[in-house]
């Protein structure tokens, strides 16, 4: 399924293109399963208001799942049939999941988890491991009282279930009976943000202290609620920094701020194989039951991308959107 145009109305299609070839260090995927993830809805929208955005006609989709099909030269450690998940391709000059074969770098993947489905693994790579590298920036420890903005959302249901798997006490921000249910079955302390001021949670959760860390996964404006609801001397993370505001707050709380980007091995080659490692992982914590990947409820097929992007866009999904091919 192609792009041929960018914009809010832009429309996926169906294409035949050529099957990519192996390639040094590279694996060719039979694709089962993507998720769609907000950056690629900003793609679709914005095009090349994005520097990330790849050429028309585009090939979108980051996440996958499937079954090795080709070896290229050098790789090691996968062999064809195997089953892995990965975020590889879908920005730049990197073709995406949408489609029935992908290109994908070695060092991008992992073995998916043998304890969950395809369906499952495509839901995991990047909130997975932007979720894994915020909670490894933001030093999240035994004993530390964490809050997750958005707790019920891609990076934030991961980032809740790691955070308590660290020792750490968490709390989360979401609304509406079904997210803030989500939120409390992990194990965390749902916060209806529409129900209490942050001055108002911090004062009930923390005696006014504030957070050890807070992990947002919102943005926006949001991160001076994350700045309000921070302990003095506290850890802020963040997913969603695009955007100019005052860091007076920040400074008389002397805050440290750390900036999630997981994109940034992909688009620079950058550190891949840290990627690679995460996912791996990930792929052990989901097997021994640490960790449990989110999915909506809704099913999409590959002619039904149109609508899994509009779901997702909605605001209604709860947990990743995702595509069965």
């Amino acid at each position: 399924m192609i792009l041929n145009d960018y914009g809010p109305e832009a429309s996926f299609v169906p294409a035949e293109r050529a099957k990519p070839q192996a390639v040094p260090g590279h694996v060719v995927v039979r694709v089962k399963a993507t998720s769609v993830n907000t950056v690629d809805t900003m793609i679709r929208e914005m095009g090349k208001d994005l520097p990330l955005s790849p050429d028309l006609p585009a090939i979108l989709g980051m996440d996958f799942a499937g079954i090795v099909d080709e070896v290229g030269e050098g790789v090691e450690g996968f062999a064809v049939g195997d089953e892995v998940y990965g975020c590889a391709g879908g920005l730049a000059d990197l073709q995406g999941a949408l489609a029935e074969f992908m290109l994908a770098d070695a060092r991008l993947i992992a073995h998916k988890p043998a304890s969950i489905g395809m369906r499952e693994a495509a839901a995991v790579p990047l909130v997975g491991i932007t979720a894994f590298e915020g909670v490894q920036r933001g030093g999240i420890a035994a004993g530390h009282k964490v809050l997750v903005h958005g707790g019920a959302g891609g990076v934030g249901h991961l980032a809740v279930q790691l955070a308590l798997h660290k020792g750490a006490e968490v709390f989360s921000t979401g609304t509406g009976e079904a997210k803030l249910a989500c939120i409390e079955g992990y194990g965390a302390r749902p916060i209806d943000y529409r129900a209490q001021t942050v001055v108002e949670y911090v004062d009930a959760h923390t005696g006014g202290a504030g957070f050890d860390v807070v992990f947002d996964t919102v943005g926006g404006q949001n991160m001076a609620n994350s700045f309000a609801a921070a302990a003095l001397n506290g850890d802020v993370v963040t997913t969603v920094a695009l955007l100019e505001m005052d860091l007076s707050t920040a400074h008389f709380r002397g805050l440290s701020l750390h900036v999630v980007f997981m994109l940034i091995p992909m688009l620079n080659d950058f550190r891949r194989e840290t990627h690679g490692a995460i996912l791996a992982e990930l792929a052990r914590l989901i097997d021994a039951g640490a960790v449990t990947p989110l999915l909506d409820d809704r099913r999409f097929g590959l002619s039904d991308v149109d609508a899994a992007y509009a779901h997702l866009k909605s605001g209604n999904a709860i947990g990743k959107v995702v595509i069965e091919l």
